[in-house]
């Protein structure tokens, strides 16, 4: 009975790193934005880690998938078991961290194909926790499957794999996009709110500081608040969430008009994404007024999309030779979008026919 309790924790183990691992390393860009947002200050405070957010994304996925396959293989079943409960408590310490103080709402376990609520991501590392501690407890049960030169090599082809996956979508696109800006999305479609959607349900919050200390307090609280006291700030709290369209913050804004409306009318509109253009690709920015001058020549409207201040935006355009004017759209949906900076989106009355990479742009379709 045990050695089958351990044999089904070896394979749902190694099973679903492997596939968590291969999702993320389908678009490591994606996961890197995950771990920016655990850097940033509002939760560890270690923004000297962003700059290789990339790096520590590709690392680890690449070490989730390898440690499935060493797992479900047998290949030094010590070191895979240890490495694998390290890691797992690892992410059960952020995913809780995440869900107690509510400072990231989705943790990027499965990338952009399923989405879990911070607690639902717990609940997951502590399955996994559950079953890693059945290995750890039962490690002389994993027994090798092959040799010793065919595990080595298994073990040598999946890293290389992983890396050459890695260095591919990073380069180009991710393989399967699951993003709600995939080719094929009707953009206003995906901003529609559906009737009878379930709508949120938002308490009012009154801070007022007493005898020096700020408190909080509902309508409910009002009569209570003692004399004295002064009010410092008013905040909405979401009781319960309701309806979140898939696309949602997305506009085109330019001198404080949102041109959205009018745009995504256009038969024939290219937008050149870039959410910041002063760490754009330069080697991407050299061939976009050539696009550009091309796209026109067919007919088409092209505007550019960033979230980049406007002294940026102009240094830019004069640096490159832009003659095509830029758009504010916010830089998470510009990165939902596309993952390349820049990147190319080609639109039929807001449908999206082609996404491209700047260094795929040879393989448009004007």
């Amino acid at each position: 009975m045990k050695n089958i309790i351990t044999q089904f924790s070896r394979i749902f183990v190694g099973i679903l790193f492997i596939i968590s691992g291969l999702i993320k390393l389908n678009d490591p860009i994606g996961f890197s934005y995950k771990l920016a947002e655990y850097f940033g200050e509002p939760v560890f405070n270690m923004p000297f880690l962003v700059p290789f957010a990339v790096a520590l994304a590709l690392f680890l996925v690449i070490l989730e998938v390898v440690l499935g396959v060493m797992l479900l293989i047998g290949y030094k079943s010590k070191f895979t078991i240890n490495s694998l409960l390290l890691l797992i408590v690892f992410f059960t310490f952020l995913t809780f961290y995440s869900a107690y103080f509510d400072v990231v709402k989705d943790c990027g376990c499965f990338g952009d194909a399923l989405h879990l609520t911070p607690w639902q991501s717990f609940t997951k590392d502590v399955v996994l926790l559950f079953f890693i501690l059945i290995l750890f407890f039962n490690k002389k049960l994993i027994k090798p499957l092959f040799g010793n030169i065919i595990q080595s090599i298994l073990v040598f082809a999946s890293i290389v794999l992983c890396a050459f996956m890695g260095y591919w979508v990073i380069n180009h696109l991710p393989l399967k996009d699951f993003r709600p800006y995939k080719v094929g999305t009707n953009i206003q479609k995906g901003m529609r709110i559906p009737d009878g959607a379930p709508k949120s349900v938002v308490e009012m919050v009154f801070i007022y500081k007493v005898n020096g200390v700020d408190k909080e307090f509902t309508e409910k609280d009002l009569m209570k608040i003692p004399v004295g006291a002064t009010f410092v700030d008013r905040k909405d709290k979401v009781i319960t969430e309701g309806y979140v369209p898939p696309i949602h913050d997305f506009v085109m804004e330019k001198d404080g008009s949102d041109y959205k409306d009018e745009f995504l009318q256009e038969p024939k509109l290219l937008m050149i994404v870039s959410y910041d253009l002063i760490h754009a690709d330069k080697n991407g920015l050299l061939k976009l007024e050539k696009l550009n001058l091309e796209a026109k020549a067919n007919g088409y409207k092209v505007i550019g999309m960033t979230a980049s201040i406007p002294e940026d935006i102009e240094k830019t355009k004069k640096q490159f030779g832009f003659t095509f004017d830029f758009y504010f759209c916010d830089a998470i949906s510009l990165k939902t979008i596309e993952r390349a900076n820049p990147s190319i989106v080609v639109l039929n009355h807001g449908t999206i026919l082609q996404k491209v990479h700047h260094n795929d742009i040879s393989n448009l379709k004007l």
